[in-house]
């Protein structure tokens, strides 16, 4: 395994435990909070949070360009909830979707569901739903890995990989693996998930 050097962005959000699930997976890390922290850095992941506030906390540090760039030069670049909304058509642009915000409903309406996720291997994955947003609309270069109630929760396109939930909260790091480019999804149709709520 490579040893990469992850950036986190960390403008708010649950950043320290993407960075403590990147590190128990033999990356180092690097918490990203202006341009200058971007330097050296292999990859990057955009945490959950509340996305209107670390959309302004980007735009106010000039982080949106080194962003680009970075997509621009083939880093893997992963984005989790609040992450998948910034990556969208509506913020960073890097992924071709239109990403609803809290598309489940409110806190009060989080729920988990168990996922076979194409591209991961073994069991299926357990992921919580947060004020999860979904998918309303890809673009035809976008492979969707993973639905919920005939809705995409985790997609893929080129180095970009956006999910709905948080496998960060549970230290689910096959996600992770995957969009750091340690494993390749397959053209496998992703099977339905059960929601366990």
């Amino acid at each position: 395994m490579t040893d990469l050097r992850v950036g986190v962005l960390a403008l708010q959000g649950d950043f320290a435990l993407h960075a403590r699930l990147v590190t128990a997976l033999g990356h180092s890390v690097s918490e990203v909070r202006t341009p200058v922290d971007m330097r050296g850095i292999d990859a990057l992941i955009l945490p959950g949070g509340e996305s209107t506030t670390i959309s302004m906390g980007i735009e106010r540090e000039g982080l949106a360009e080194p962003i680009r760039a970075m997509h621009s030069a083939g880093a893997p670049i992963f984005g989790t909830c609040a992450g998948m909304v910034l990556l969208g058509r509506g913020h960073l642009g890097l992924i071709d979707a239109a990403v609803e915000r809290n598309a489940f409903g409110r806190q009060v309406h989080s729920f988990e569901a168990d996922l076979v996720v194409s591209g991961v291997a073994g069991d299926p994955i357990r992921a919580l739903f947060i004020r999860a947003p979904a998918v309303t609309d890809l673009g035809p270069g976008v492979q969707v890995l993973a639905e919920v109630d005939g809705r995409p929760v985790a997609i893929r396109e080129g180095n970009v990989t956006a999910i709905s939930f948080h496998p960060e909260l549970i230290g689910e790091g096959r996600l992770h693996s995957l969009a750091l480019g340690e494993s390749a999804p397959t053209d496998d149709a992703p099977a339905a998930a059960q929601s366990l709520s």
